[in-house]
């Protein structure tokens, strides 16, 4: 359905928005234009160029990134992207149909996962496979780590580099000093896990931070792998996290952002926990992004909980 979507709507975009492609963007000194599906690889963006380039988020705040599909705005405004910045896992996979009914000639495309060392999937992290050479899934949530989030910044200066030459050097310094902020909130990090007393985090949640345990050595126990569709958790699952809660006097219950946290509220009600936010900055609410939270704010409000959960 999607597919077909995509080639009805390119039929349109190849009738009444030729004017719009991505080649004749940068022409006359107008901004180079970025369009980046999820919220953190826009706010990557908008920290390197600043007001030197036109940037749009395609997911609107509080829209839920896994049930997404693009409107006929949504493709027009693909098309007419210098840089277009996306996941490329699961959640992409309508891209697909864009991909094939668009001219991409004119674009740069940087996929996160391309950009950083994949992992796979919770669902299959700890499963023994059949056949050797089955094609692992991977998972997408790559910008939870902070060393993942500085080669994803690298990748965008490059491109911003190579698409308006004019202001390089103000991209690169603007990359430098974003740099040199995720390099201090993964020190802060650092500081808080490594002199932990414990390494495991209960989440009565999905868990879209796989990358972010690995890079911290974390354990971590969870209400659904990944971010895994299930409606809801088995019985037995929540006994074993309340268990787990109760036995290693676990004070924080974390459910992530967007989420209406039953599960969570369940685990803590009945372990003697409270619930608090873990902010995996894959969506951000309408309040937040209003109230201009960026990927380091988001991050940094994880910390001072973190600490709580370890020590």
């Amino acid at each position: 359905m999607r597919k077909f979507i995509a080639l009805f709507l390119a039929l349109i975009m190849a009738l009444s928005f030729c004017a719009c492609s991505g080649s004749e963007n940068n022409t006359g000194g107008s901004k180079v234009k970025i369009v980046a599906t999820i919220f953190p690889q826009y706010d990557f963006a908008r920290q390197i160029a600043g007001d030197l380039a036109d940037i749009t988020m395609l997911l609107a705040p509080g829209e839920e990134i896994h049930t997404y599909d693009p409107s006929p705005a949504d493709i027009i405004t693909i098309q007419s992207a210098d840089i277009f910045i996306y996941g490329g896992g699961e959640s992409d996979t309508w891209l697909e149909g864009v991909f094939d009914s668009i001219d991409t000639s004119g674009m740069t495309l940087i996929s996160l996962m391309d950009v950083c060392e994949l992992l796979e999937t919770a669902e299959e992290h700890d499963h023994d496979h059949e056949h050797e050479h089955e094609e692992m899934p991977y998972d997408e949530h790559v910008w939870t780590s902070p060393a993942n989030a500085k080669k994803i910044v690298e990748a965008i200066a490059n491109a911003l580099c190579t698409a308006d030459p004019d202001d390089a050097a103000q991209f690169r310094t603007n990359r430098d000093n974003y740099l040199d902020k995720l390099t201090a909130l993964d020190l802060k990090f650092h500081e808080v896990i490594d002199s932990a007393s414990r390494s495991t985090l209960i989440f009565g949640d999905r868990f879209p931070l796989l990358y972010f345990a690995e890079e911290y050595g974390l354990d971590y126990c969870a209400a659904f792998p990944g971010c895994a569709s299930n409606a809801e958790p088995s019985a037995a699952t929540v006994a074993e996290l309340i268990e787990t809660v109760k036995r290693d006097n676990i004070p924080i219950v974390f459910k992530i952002e967007l989420s209406n946290g039953q599960i969570a509220d369940s685990i803590a009600e009945a372990s003697g926990a409270r619930v608090e936010t873990f902010y995996s900055c894959q969506s951000i609410s309408k309040d937040d992004f209003e109230n201009g939270e960026t990927y380091l704010s988001l991050m940094e409000k994880n910390i001072p909980l973190v600490k709580e959960a370890l020590h």
